[in-house]
């Protein structure tokens, strides 16, 4: 954003404010300077007035001009075409030193004598205007014949280039600075008078008519004006190039520097264009979709608010009857809008999606006292306008509070006055507590913080004590932190185990899922928009996924793959809930000189070991599981502090040569069950404890899970824990075999005496016989 200082100044009294101040304000309210530069014409270069201006006798190109500079008349050689159309000028005189040391002497041009130079803008140190020379009026004061320019404050400006951040649309206008300013140096912006203006007879509803279709998120105002010729001025042009504005028609360059000026969106519509054979023009507002408002006539589009003009009814230099449009629309919704479209954008859409200004009166009032210089301009009583509905934000706010985002304390009245300066509403103002009304031009203000970074901005950073860091931690240990260390703990014992992490999208393959008796996600739940083909619903389970690592890592001539995977799978009604998923696959070991380069290929009870390794104890019963990767024989649902929580299995024979891989073994356990419990104490006895094995004859199709339950259900006190320590098998115990099992026998009160044990023994060889008709071995 650029500013003058001379512009800045029509809307706050700058006059005892010096650069280097403004400069250090401007940094300090957070508006940083990116550049600021001083215009210093040089002197000797006067204000001239053409008396006569006739062709060279010897030159086409050249004009020989008579050019009273206050001190006489000079006779001045002069090649800029547009010299003949001047009558004030600026004219280096003989001894003036312009920019690159150009020193301006008694010259002879084809035979003419020249006593000094006309001068174009760019020729004394102002910005380009464009080519000719640079013809002066009184919009940069009254005029006075040899007078230095250099006297002329309007043109003898400081630029400022201001560096914003994008939230800060409200300040891409010099009114929008001034304001700022207004606050940091606690003056009052100035009141604009607007001269009176001549009215036609006719109100704008004898000529034009507007109607609304449907909500709009839209503020619109219409003036019709009708004139005959546009004026230039020196200064709207001569601003603009300060501004780095590239210069237009004479209309254009009103509405842009209006718009420029007071931040409000300004367009200018040919109002015959649209009337064409009509008597009266009719103009429809409407909006097909949300933040997109249109502008119609005779069902031509003539606009899009906020975003281009039908270039067919766009108001040039020869138009005559103008319809004068002031608009608003909330940033956010129409960048939300926009995005999704490919629409054509102008100049304008930059000040609209960053943020204009919502006073379109003020805006309107400007523009139409810059056309009036014009004395045939006239416009129509009264005026046609569109309003959208707006809520403001209110934000609560505890003073205490912000003194303590600050780190310092504002007192509250002074909180108070920086915000009712900066325009924000206040009521409820009991103690320290009080609510804020944000202004319409102030849609990044949002929460309370946005409030302190506003008070912070005025009162100044470098005002701001400089303190050491200071915080008291808050116990944080909640339960999502709990699981977080959970889950960072059960990588390290997977990784500890030999297992890699893999990391997958939460998409699989339908087809995939379905072709392995798995749940799918039901389709009106299902994604809109996969991101793949082959990623075309969430997933159910994590096992394809890892499946798929393992077939890679086979492509790689990996021999032994162990891989896990924590992460999120849903159910048909696309309810989430996280689990482990562990694949091993081939060599159960890595090759070297322990196995001679020949480890065993990975089975059910090394799978299991590794299993246990990361999860802890756990037990294992009949599988009651049921899907495609299950291997019909070896595989079972895994029992965690007495609770079902998932399965382990061989992967199926068919599915192992579908990916060609060697003998792999899966397992999927929900992550639920196996978060840490609060366990209480339990003492720990100090008398010693007894191994004892008990080996019975079973039926072979007996489960161990059936002995272990018979066995728990005893609850023998002294009985501490026990577990299979072999089975055996063979011709002479028919379809029966051999179970061995190894149990801890130890008491809390006392040694143990052997009939404590063999008591404890026959109570179990009792019930084995009675409920598993096991028999002494």
């Amino acid at each position: 954003m650029i500013v003058t200082r001379g512009w800045l100044s029509e809307f706050i009294d700058l006059e005892d404010i010096s650069d280097e101040k403004l400069y250090e304000t401007f940094n300090s309210i957070g508006l940083e300077v990116d550049s600021i530069k001083r215009v210093d014409i040089p002197s000797k270069v006067v204000v001239g007035k053409i008396i006569s201006c006739q062709k060279h006798p010897d030159a086409d190109k050249l004009n020989v001009c008579q050019i009273d500079v206050g001190s006489g008349t000079r006779q001045i050689v002069c090649g800029a075409a547009n010299v003949v159309d001047a009558e004030f000028v600026a004219v280096a005189m003989i001894g003036a030193t312009l920019p690159a040391d150009f020193e301006i002497k008694f010259a002879t041009l084809r035979g003419v004598d020249s006593e000094g130079m006309v001068c174009a803008s760019s020729e004394i140190g102002l910005p380009s205007m464009g080519k000719g020379i640079m013809i002066l009026d009184d919009s940069i004061g009254e005029l006075e014949v040899g007078k230095e320019l250099r006297q002329y404050d309007k043109i003898n400006d400081t630029i400022i280039e201001l560096e914003l951040t994008a939230n800060r649309g409200d300040c891409l206008s010099i009114h929008g600075v001034a304001r700022d300013l207004s606050v940091a140096f606690n003056k009052e912006l100035k009141h604009i008078e607007y001269k009176d203006i001549a009215t036609e007879k006719l109100g704008i509803a004898r000529v034009a008519d507007l109607r609304i279709k449907g909500e709009i998120d839209a503020n619109l105002c219409y003036k019709l004006a009708i004139t005959e010729d546009f004026k230039s001025q020196i200064l709207i042009d001569l601003r603009l190039a300060m501004v780095g504005v590239e210069l237009d028609g004479i209309l254009a360059n009103i509405l842009n520097y209006s718009t420029h000026a007071t931040g409000v969106i300004l367009r200018a519509y040919d109002a015959k264009s649209i009337l064409g054979d009509s008597d009266k023009m009719l103009l429809q507002v409407y909006s097909e979709e949300k933040g997109i408002v249109s502008i119609s006539s005779n069902d031509n589009i003539l606009s899009i608010v906020g975003v281009n003009q039908n270039d067919a009814v766009v108001a040039g230099d020869s138009s005559t009857m103008l319809l004068l449009e002031s608009s608003y629309i909330d940033p956010d919704i129409l960048v939300e809008a926009i995005s999704q479209t490919d629409m054509q954008k102008d100049d304008f859409y930059y000040k609209t999606s960053r943020g204009s200004e919502s006073d379109l009166a003020s805006g309107m009032s400007y523009l139409s006292n810059l056309l009036s210089v014009d004395d045939s301009y006239r416009y129509y009583e009264g005026h046609l306008s569109v309003e959208s509905k707006w809520e403001p934000t209110h934000i609560s706010v505890d003073s205490k509070e912000i003194s303590l985002l600050i780190g310092q304390e504002i007192e509250r009245n002074k909180i108070i006055t920086i915000l009712k300066n900066l325009q924000f509403g206040m009521k409820g103002r009991e103690d320290n507590k009080f609510t804020v009304t944000v202004p319409r031009f102030r849609h990044d203000i949002k929460n309370i913080q946005d409030i302190t970074e506003e008070i912070v901005r005025i009162i100044g950073i470098n005002n701001i004590d400089a303190k050491r860091l200071s915080f008291v931690e808050s116990n944080r240990l909640t339960d999502t932190t709990n699981r977080y260390l959970f889950k960072k703990s059960l990588r390290n014992r997977a990784v500890s185990a030999g297992l890699y992490e893999n990391v997958s999208y939460l998409f699989s393959h339908r087809d995939t899922l379905l072709k392995y008796g798995f749940d799918v996600v039901d389709e009106k739940l299902d994604l809109a928009n996969p991101i793949a083909e082959d990623l075309n619903t969430l997933r159910t389970t994590l096992l394809p996924n890892l499946l798929d690592a393992a077939k890679r890592n086979v492509n790689y001539n990996e021999k032994s793959i162990g891989l896990f995977e924590i992460g999120a799978m849903f159910d048909s009604q696309r309810e989430q809930r996280e689990v482990l998923s562990v694949l091993f696959s081939g060599q159960n070991a890595t090759e070297s000189v322990l196995n001679s380069g020949k480890p065993k290929m990975i089975d059910f009870g090394s799978f299991v070991q590794k299993l246990g390794s990361i999860i802890g104890e756990f037990s294992l019963v009949k599988c009651t599981q049921s899907n495609g990767l299950i291997h019909p024989y070896q595989s079972a649902d895994i029992i965690y502090r007495g609770q079902k929580c998932g399965y382990l299995s061989k992967l199926h024979p068919v599915v192992q040569e579908e990916y060609g891989i060697e003998d792999t073994f899966i397992a999927q356990i929900d992550m639920d069950s196996l978060l840490p419990i609060h366990i209480d104490v339990t003492p720990i006895s100090k008398f010693q404890g007894v191994y004892k094995d008990l080996s019975v004859v079973v039926d072979s199709s007996l489960p161990y899970s059936e002995v272990d339950k018979e066995i728990s259900s005893l609850e023998l006190e002294i009985l501490k824990r026990w577990y299979p320590v072999d089975i055996y098998s063979d011709e002479s115990l028919g379809e029966k075999q051999s179970l061995t099992i190894r149990f801890y026998i130890q008491s809390m009160h006392k040694t143990l005496q052997d009939e404590d044990i063999e008591e404890t023994i026959s109570a179990i060889m009792d019930r084995l016989e009675q409920s598993c008709q096991a028999t002494l071995r």
